[in-house]
């Protein structure tokens, strides 16, 4: 049986939280003065980063900053999963929908050694997709390749796949709707998406 899957990046292909929150942290610091208590601050950036924007009453124009800050970051210190590669060589195809531009997604999968694993690249920036949870892009990939799962660490990375048929894995996030929850990448996930 083939397994065709659809992948979030940050926070599920690779370990982005840090350097997001590292990267939020900052930018906190710089509107406010003063630190911002971390857990809270990774809870709201788990939902978006707009809603943690302005739950922290932080103005949109320093999305900018954000963006330098967290590319500067995750490039340097944002290490694929443990186990990821496997499960990407066992899928027969892989397709990718991100937030983040096609250039830094190919820069981040090229510097791992993953970027070969993937079909496909879908960044509704770059591509003229609204963002998600829009199903627009979702679609696309699905209609495309005929997609089984959707693997992803926010509930905006299962909402659409949900509204295009697709099965969920929630990873890292018990707090999320899915038809899966997994916290990390083993040869048993192989058979649970089978």
């Amino acid at each position: 049986m083939s397994l065709r899957l659809l992948w979030d990046l940050d926070g599920t292909i690779f370990d982005t939280y840090p350097a997001i929150l590292n990267s939020f942290c900052s930018v906190y610091e710089e509107v406010h003065g003063k630190s911002v208590n971390k857990n809270e601050a990774l809870r709201w950036l788990k939902r978006t980063s707009k809603e943690a924007f302005a739950y922290f009453g932080i103005s949109e124009e320093f999305r900018e900053r954000f963006k330098e800050l967290d590319h500067a970051q995750a490039e340097a210190e944002s290490p694929p999963f443990e186990g990821i590669e496997f499960i990407l060589a066992t899928a027969d195809v892989n397709v990718i929908v991100t937030h983040r531009t096609k250039t830094s997604t190919k820069e981040l999968l090229v510097k791992w050694g993953l970027y070969d694993y993937f079909d496909e690249i879908v960044s509704p920036d770059d591509d003229g997709f609204p963002r998600k949870p829009d199903v627009a892009a979702y679609e696309y990939v699905h209609n495309k390749y005929q997609l089984d799962w959707a693997i992803g660490d926010r509930a905006l990375d299962l909402i659409p796949a949900k509204a295009v048929g697709l099965k969920t894995c929630a990873f890292q996030n018990d707090e999320i709707e899915a038809d899966l929850h997994i916290d990390s990448y083993t040869m048993s996930l192989i058979e649970k998406l089978k």
